[in-house]
């Protein structure tokens, strides 16, 4: 049985949150380019991923999608990379509290915000992340705790949680609070973080030519 790493994923989608994931892991993989619309919808694809939406990771036999879930399950998968608190280390607790905290509460605060839906005070207490400040103070609180979401150590929850803040501010859905553009700033700076926008980019620019 062939352990091959495919990546599925587009240039202009969340995808580029695994390709990012995918670079920092340092190993071996294939990237194939769904294209948005049918090339998503056709039965082939919704065997990988009934969503129809990118990105899917294949390894062997086993299929993950969504990117907090890539990100966490890379991470274990390949221990050797240092991409996650090993087990039993008490920072484990803060990496995965983080990253799903960004995958849950924030995306939803975020996407709520963009599309300007709203519940009234009252309702608040029955949303996960109960209004989108709450969500911006929380988020501020987790990135002010050290350089890392997770400790002193760069982590799979800052692939994630860093993606997510530097969409939101280039896109104007996450405030530009100096918290979150400096830790933005330090996560761009990695080599992994620039390969995989360059690779990204420049795919881009072939479909946009193409197109």
């Amino acid at each position: 049985m062939s352990d091959e790493l495919v990546l599925y994923t587009n240039p202009m989608s969340r995808g580029r949150i695994a390709r990012w994931m995918m670079e920092e892991l340092g190993q071996p993989y294939r990237a194939e380019i769904v294209g948005f619309g049918e090339p998503m919808k056709v039965p082939a694809y919704k065997a990988i991923n009934p969503m129809g939406k990118v990105p899917a990771l294949v390894h062997g036999a086993t299929i993950v999608t969504e990117c907090a879930a890539i990100c966490a399950y890379l991470a274990d998968a390949f221990p050797q990379a240092g991409l996650a608190p090993a087990p039993g280390d008490r920072a484990r607790g803060a990496y995965y509290r983080w990253m799903f905290f960004a995958a849950g509460p924030v995306e939803a605060a975020v996407a709520a915000k963009a599309f300007g839906l709203s519940a009234p005070p009252e309702a608040a207490r029955s949303l996960g992340y109960g209004t989108y400040a709450d969500a911006m103070d929380t988020l501020e609180h987790a990135v002010s705790q050290g350089d890392y979401i997770a400790g002193d150590r760069f982590s799979a929850a800052d692939v994630y949680v860093g993606s997510q803040i530097q969409w939101g501010l280039q896109f104007g859905t996450i405030e530009k609070r100096p918290v979150f553009e400096a830790y933005g700033a330090r996560l761009a700076e990695r080599p992994a973080a620039q390969r995989a926008k360059r690779i990204d980019d420049e795919l881009m620019a072939q479909m946009q030519k193409a197109g």
